[in-house]
C-alpha cells in the first residue's frame, strides 16, 4: 500500500509568493500571494522579507483548513547558491548562511529555503531545495571562453529543465540517465540545455545575457558594440544592464514581454513585430543546433517546454528548423510547484538520497 506523503512547496517571487500542498502528487491547494510593492520597499533587502512572507503564507493555509501537524516536509525554491549538482539539497546552517548573505546575488527565490527552513523546524520536519538555478554539470570544455579573464557560468532555469528531462524520460519508457536530450525553456528568459546521463553538460547563461534573446532579455549581443556604449558616456553601468536583463529582448524592440501581444500585432499586419518574434524563434533554433553539436548528434529528442511553449505557431516556427535532429516534444509551462514536490517525494519515497550544502573549510 502506497505511503501518503502531505508536501508544502513555496515558490516566491519578486512581488508574490505562489506555494502548493500536494498530497503525494495530487494537488490539494495552490495559491498566489500577492504583495503591494509598497509594503515590500518597507524592507531593507529581500532576505528581511522572510518573517513577513512567511506569516502570509501560515495565514493563508490556515484561512484554507490546512492542517500543518499532517505536512511530511516543507521545499523551498532553491537561490543563488554556490554551483552545486543537480538534486534535492535539505536545507541546513551552510545553506541558510549562503541565502542570507546573498552569496551570488540577491533574488527573492533565496526565501524558499529559508521560509522552508523556518516552517519545518516548527514542525520537526525535513525541509528542502530543488535544482536551484545555480546548478552547475558544465563540462571543462564548454567552461572555456574566449576571454581570459572570466569562464561561461552555468545559470539556467534547472529546476523546469530536470523536471521536464525526468517527464519526457518517463513517457518514453527510460531513464533520464540513459538519454541525451536538448531540453528548452522559453520563459522570460531562454535556456537551451544539453543534457547527457542526467547531467547538463552545457547550457547558455540565461541570467546576464547568452544565447537567444527572449521576452525580456538581450541574450548574446555584439561584444565591441556593447563596449562602446559602455564607454560612451550616456549610460550609468545599472542603465546598461537593465537593456541587458530587463528591457532587452522583445522589451526593447517592441516595447512588451507579452508574447499574445506580439502574435496579435502580427494578425493585425505588424512587419517589425513579425521579423523580431522570427527572429526570436530562430536564435533558439540556431542554440538548439549548437547543443545538437555538443551532443555530437545523437540525440534522443528536443524538448521546448516554459511559457512561450503554449505558442503553437511559434512552436512550428521552432520545430520546422530543428526537427531533422530528432523528434520534438513540447511540454508547455513551468509546473515550478509540481517540480519542487516531485523533488522532495523523490527523497521522501527512497528513490534519491538527499543532497548535502557545504560551504568549503577554507571559508568556515
Amino acid at each position: 500500500m502506497e505511503h501518503y506523503h502531505r508536501i508544502l512547496a513555496i515558490n516566491p517571487g519578486s512581488t508574490s509568493t505562489k506555494i502548493g500542498v500536494f498530497e503525494n502528487e495530487s494537488e490539494l491547494l495552490e495559491h498566489t500571494i500577492r504583495h503591494d510593492r509598497a509594503e515590500l520597499e518597507d524592507y531593507h533587502s529581500i532576505i528581511d522579507q522572510y518573517a513577513f512572507r512567511k506569516e502570509m503564507i501560515l495565514r493563508t493555509l490556515d484561512e484554507a483548513g490546512i492542517n500543518l501537524s499532517r505536512l511530511s516536509a516543507v521545499v523551498g525554491r532553491g537561490g543563488l547558491l554556490r554551483p552545486i549538482e543537480g538534486g534535492t539539497y535539505e536545507v541546513n546552517e551552510d545553506m541558510l548562511h549562503d541565502l542570507k548573505e546573498g552569496y551570488s546575488g540577491q533574488h527573492a527565490s533565496n526565501l524558499g529555503g529559508i521560509i522552508a527552513w523556518e516552517i519545518a523546524k516548527q514542525l520537526n520536519i525535513a525541509s528542502y531545495i530543488v535544482d536551484p538555478v545555480v546548478v552547475d554539470e558544465m563540462h571543462d570544455l564548454a567552461r572555456v571562453s574566449g576571454f581570459a579573464d572570466f569562464e561561461r557560468k552555468s545559470i539556467f532555469h534547472a529546476l523546469n529543465q530536470k523536471a521536464v528531462a525526468r517527464k519526457t524520460a518517463s513517457d518514453m519508457n527510460r531513464d533520464y540517465e540513459d538519454l541525451r536530450l536538448i531540453i528548452t525553456h522559453m520563459g522570460g528568459g531562454i535556456t537551451v540545455g544539453a543534457h547527457r546521463y542526467g547531467r547538463v553538460i552545457d547550457v547558455n547563461n540565461g541570467l546576464h545575457g547568452e544565447g537567444p534573446f527572449s521576452p525580456e532579455r538581450a541574450g548574446t549581443v555584439p561584444a565591441g558594440d556593447l563596449v562602446s556604449l559602455c564607454f560612451s558616456g550616456d549610460h550609468f553601468s545599472s542603465e546598461i544592464m537593465k537593456k541587458i536583463v530587463g528591457q532587452g529582448g522583445l522589451v526593447g524592440h517592441l516595447g512588451t514581454n507579452d508574447a499574445v501581444e506580439v502574435e496579435n500585432r502580427i494578425a493585425k499586419g505588424d512587419d517589425k513585430a513579425e521579423l523580431v518574434y522570427e527572429a526570436m524563434a530562430y536564435q533558439i533554433a540556431k542554440e538548439i543546433g549548437a547543443a545538437a553539436a555538443v551532443l555530437e548528434g545523437k540525440v534522443d529528442a528536443v524538448v521546448l517546454t516554459g511559457g512561450l511553449a503554449f505558442g503553437k505557431e511559434f512552436v512550428q516556427k521552432i520545430k520546422s528548423r530543428v526537427e531533422w535532429i530528432a523528434d520534438v516534444l513540447v511540454y508547455a509551462g513551468e509546473n515550478e510547484l509540481e517540480a519542487l514536490t516531485a523533488g522532495a517525494l523523490r527523497v521522501l519515497r527512497g528513490q534519491e538520497k538527499a543532497k548535502s550544502y557545504h560551504i568549503p573549510s577554507v571559508e568556515s
